[in-house]
């Protein structure tokens, strides 16, 4: 055995170190870290409000509302169509052009919605950063 003058890795003076005269300072530090973590934490979060769906419709039930015009706008295109084939003897010829109207119908419905529920979404993020 070599002798280093008893301070081999793990031992020597800083070993038997009071801790208690440390604790303080540690606690200290901790605190700190901890404030400051909460104060970066509340920065980041944003208020449950912002998180709260605008104009009371979750997205599922906005996306259904969307999906829905735009088949009632074909579906009453194709109806119209076979309406006036039926009345006027002109099949397919009127069910083509108005399913055709129908669609073109349903897919503005669908524009029109999505650009209000746009505008409503940007107007609410606005008065939520204010």
């Amino acid at each position: 055995m070599s002798d280093n003058g008893g301070n081999s890795p793990g031992q020597g003076p800083d070993r038997h170190r009071d801790s208690s005269a440390q604790a303080p300072d540690w606690q200290d530090r901790r605190d700190r870290l901890s404030e400051r973590l909460d104060a970066a934490r509340a920065r980041q979060t944003p208020p449950p409000s912002a998180l709260a769906p605008r104009g009371g419709l979750s997205g599922m039930a906005a996306g259904l509302r969307i999906a829905s015009e735009f088949i009632a706008g074909v579906v009453v295109g194709a109806l119209i169509g076979y309406g006036i084939d039926y009345a006027f003897d002109t099949r397919p010829f009127g069910l083509i052009v108005f399913l055709l109207l129908g669609f073109v119908a349903g897919v503005s419905n669908v524009i029109r919605s999505v650009g209000k529920d746009k505008k409503a979404a940007d107007s609410g993020m606005e008065d939520a950063g204010k």
